[in-house]
């Protein structure tokens, strides 16, 4: 997912928007490839039999990296919020503008995705007859036309969306702070994972439901941050004359 800096010309902000447009089509070809695969439900029942989810409400995923993992979320977005006005170190090269743009788009995915997941028809693993639920046929959210009989509202993963909301950090420093934009991308990709994979242990969700909120926020971030290049919102140039916020 690596992606040029901020170009300073149009020419070369083509080359950057292609670049990541291709990342996203990439991306979604992987996801579309693991959909199709039927591995989804195989890698979910690893950890889940009729009897259920062992890992569903034990204290290290139930609770430490599910529950409890929402606080320290919103408190970084609280200190994105404020570093518009008094940005971290790493932010000071970025424009308030900027700052504006990383803060909005974070919440516009903190938003999407539970709009997304309250109007899905998906259910989660745990409500399959086979994992101790009700729901009799397992049926992919890709198949959106058919309905598995159960309360749905399942996909995406909101869970995952804790980390993946914050993709927006790395389009956000790229210009101006490529080593941290690089550090920032890594963090939010580790936790994602993390995430990711506790939720399939737990039987909240398939992996593909994580994989499809990564992609969701990473194009959204894409969209937004090269609308806002056209807008003039993020600035195109790097160079030491570039205006403060």
């Amino acid at each position: 997912m690596v992606a040029p800096v901020y170009p300073s010309t149009p020419a070369r902000h083509a080359l950057t928007l292609r670049a990541d447009l291709l990342v996203v089509l990439l991306s979604l070809a992987v996801l579309l490839a693991w959909d199709l695969s039927g591995l989804d439900l195989a890698l979910t029942s690893w950890f889940g039999n009729a009897q259920g989810f062992a890992w569903r409400d034990r204290w290290l995923t139930g609770t430490l990296l599910h529950d409890a993992a929402r606080w320290p979320a919103w408190a970084l977005f609280g200190v994105l919020l404020v570093g518009i006005w008094r940005p971290l170190p790493f932010a000071r090269g970025l424009t308030k503008r900027e700052r504006v743009w990383w803060v909005t788009t974070t919440l516009a995915c903190v938003i999407l995705i539970p709009l997304l997941k309250r109007n899905s028809a998906t259910s989660c693993p745990w409500d399959l007859a086979r994992f101790g639920g009700d729901v009799l046929d397992y049926v992919p959210h890709w198949q959106f036309w058919k309905r598995d009989g159960g309360s749905g509202q399942c996909f995406p993963s909101g869970h995952a969306s804790t980390a993946f909301s914050f993709l927006a950090g790395w389009f956000a420093l790229r210009r101006a702070s490529p080593v941290a934009a690089r550090r920032w991308l890594a963090i939010t990709l580790a936790c994602g994972s993390v995430f990711a994979w506790v939720q399939v242990m737990r039987g909240a969700h398939y992996l593909s439901h994580s994989l499809w909120t990564a992609w969701v926020c990473w194009t959204v971030c894409v969209l937004a941050s090269h609308t806002a290049r056209w807008g003039r919102i993020v600035p195109a140039t790097t160079g030491l004359g570039a205006a403060k916020g």
